[in-house]
C-alpha cells in the first residue's frame, strides 16, 4: 500500500482554521484544537445571529411605531389595523423612520387614518 503524506494538506487545513480564529483571545487564536472548537462555535453563533438580527430589528421598529402612535393618542395594534383597512402600503421599517425623522408627518398620517 502506498504511503500518503499529508503534511501540506494538513498544514493548509490548520492554517485555514487559525485564520478564521484571528482576533480571538489567548489560546483560542493560537492552538489549533482549541481554535477549531471556538471557530465551530462562532460559526454556529453567526448563523443563528443572522436570524436573530431580523427579529431584533422588527422588534425595534414596532417599539418606535408604538411610541409614535402613543404620542398621537392611539395604540400600535389599532394604528396598524387602521393602516391595513386604509390600504396604506408602508412597511414597519418605513413607518419607524417616519416616526423618528418626521414626527409631524407621522401625526398627519395618524389623523388621515382616523378620519
Amino acid at each position: 500500500m502506498v504511503r500518503v503524506k499529508r503534511g501540506n494538506v494538513a498544514r493548509k487545513r490548520r492554517n485555514k482554521i487559525l485564520k478564521l480564529a484571528k482576533g480571538f483571545r489567548g489560546a483560542h487564536s493560537r492552538l489549533f484544537r482549541i481554535a477549531n472548537q471556538q471557530v465551530m462555535k462562532s460559526l454556529s453563533y453567526s448563523y443563528s445571529g443572522r436570524k436573530q438580527k431580523k427579529r431584533n430589528f422588527r422588534q425595534l421598529w414596532i417599539t418606535r411605531i408604538n411610541s409614535g402612535a402613543r404620542l398621537n393618542q392611539t395604540k400600535y395594534s389599532k394604528f396598524m389595523n387602521e393602516l391595513k383597512l386604509a390600504k396604506v402600503l408602508l412597511n414597519r421599517k418605513m413607518l419607524s423612520q417616519l416616526a423618528i425623522v418626521d414626527p409631524l408627518g407621522f401625526s398627519t398620517l395618524v389623523k388621515i387614518i382616523q378620519t
